[in-house]
């Protein structure tokens, strides 16, 4: 491979999480369409427990967070973690950059994930070009801008609130960090850490595509040279360029996509309820409690994503009892799920990914936001982006099972069902165009290359 003439060599540097890992690698296969090496180098844990690809146009490398026995589990806290890794990882890295320096195709160019400013330190130490990689909306992004440079300031106590380029927000519109003050601290002082050194960036990539977030995006434009790159989903669901691109190709969780997708065939076009809350699931006993009876009294097949940590809240005998009405599974396969014609709805912790997925792939949502930016995604699917409803919470914190079922009623047979379709077929048709030849978030990625090569 090293005797290969390559445009120039990539080296990309996710948080080691799968839903950062995933987008970075799924933009890393664009960047070796356009000619490029791309290298995705993640932790050693990761890189030993997670399911790599058989075959890739990927290279894969690691670093040390200084817990390669265990990962994040290892160290205790998130404070601990992040402290650690900017000090082994910024040598390790370092290490890296060296060992390639001599090569064929030296590094010319680091994108990391914000979550890890300090990668941007190490690529400019060596005189490289460095690119910040944001896995959230644009427009999440720029709430936390405020934030950090003390444009937005905490805690809110007047409301609406209105940020340039924004809907008008209300304080439940905003990132649980913001709207729940003092609640996991160490994660807000982490997304604000983001832009500790962000204008230092020589380019600012955003998983987004502009039709989606123009405003947002003009408005941040002004204060960073921001390049929207999304959506970064395989492409055989977008334009089927690369070809052969039908999986991310990493995969934290083990799951059998035969299972669903045989007993998805027998149900009829969109007359299924898919529920997934992500990979960092945690819903309380009474929440899992208050969708089984939801889902049991719906008139709807649901297929439901319970991670086997989450197994044990499932009401007793839950699953027996659904028979064939429902499936519970462990994990899946979301893309192949979500574009299965019988799927009609998408019930969702609102992630971004998974937002972005459903958008991608024409598929209207029911939203229960968790924490951190699903909150803001949610508010922007149901009122900007018109493909869903966003249900309510009760007083006691809890989503009960009456407001569930109106919910999946009125995305899948109520008044403003078919609105939600087209709307959702309209953003489809949108983020397919952004990434095809000559669209917006195509054109973006050859800019973004040409600064670098020709630098």
């Amino acid at each position: 491979m090293e005797n290969k003439a390559y445009r120039g060599h990539v080296l990309a540097l996710p948080y080691p999480r799968q839903g950062h890992i995933n987008p970075l690698l799924q933009f890393s296969k664009r960047l070796v369409s356009k000619g490029l090496k791309a290298t995705v180098a993640t932790t050693l844990f990761i890189h030993n427990t997670m399911q790599l690809p058989s075959s890739s146009s990927l290279q894969f490398d690691t670093i040390s967070d200084g817990y390669d026995e265990g990962g994040f589990a290892q160290a205790g806290s998130i404070h601990a973690y992040l402290n650690r890794m900017e000090t082994i990882g910024s040598k390790t890295l370092a290490d890296l950059i060296i060992k390639n320096k001599n090569t064929a195709n030296p590094i010319d160019c680091i994108i990391y994930d914000p979550f890890l400013p300090w990668a941007l330190e190490v690529a400019k130490k060596f005189g490289i070009f460095g690119a910040a990689f944001f896995t959230q909306t644009c427009a999440v992004n720029f709430i936390y801008y405020h934030v950090h440079r003390g444009l937005l300031k905490l805690p809110i106590t007047s409301t609406p609130i209105s940020i340039p380029g924004l809907p008008v927000l209300e304080l439940e519109d905003m990132p649980s960090f913001i709207s729940v003050p003092g609640s996991c601290p160490a994660y807000f002082e982490m997304v604000l850490n983001q832009f500790s050194n962000s204008d230092k960036a020589d380019a600012v990539l955003v998983n987004t595509f502009y039709e989606l977030e123009p405003e947002a995006v003009d408005s941040m434009s002004k204060v960073c040279q921001l390049l929207p790159i999304g959506p970064t989903i395989p492409s055989f669901y977008l334009d089927k360029r690369p070809e052969h691109d039908n999986d991310y190709g990493l995969n934290l969780f083990v799951s059998d996509s035969s299972v669903c997708k045989n007993w998805l065939n027998t149900k009829p076009e969109g007359s299924v309820i898919y529920l997934s809350f992500g990979s960092m699931a945690s819903l309380s006993n009474k929440q899992m409690e208050e969708l089984a009876f939801a889902l049991k009294g719906s008139k709807f097949h649901f297929l439901w994503v319970v991670m086997a940590s989450e197994e044990e809240k499932l009401p007793e005998k839950f699953v027996e009892e659904i028979g064939n009405k429902g499936l519970v599974v462990q994990w899946c396969s979301q893309l192949e799920v979500l574009s299965n014609k019988a799927i009609g709805c998408f019930l969702t912790h609102c992630g971004w990914n998974s937002t972005l997925e459903a958008l991608s792939l024409g598929v209207p949502m029911v939203g229960m936001p968790q924490w951190t930016d699903q909150t803001t995604n949610a508010k922007y699917f149901w009122d900007v982006w018109k493909v869903g409803v966003r249900a309510k919470v009760s007083k006691n914190g809890i989503v009960e099972r009456e407001e569930i079922e109106f919910c999946i009623k009125e995305v899948m047979e109520g008044e403003r069902g078919k609105d939600f379709q087209k709307n959702a077929k309209k953003w489809m048709d949108l983020a397919v165009k952004a990434v095809s030849e000559g669209g917006s978030s195509d054109k973006n990625i050859d800019e973004f290359v040409a600064k670098f090569i020709n630098s």
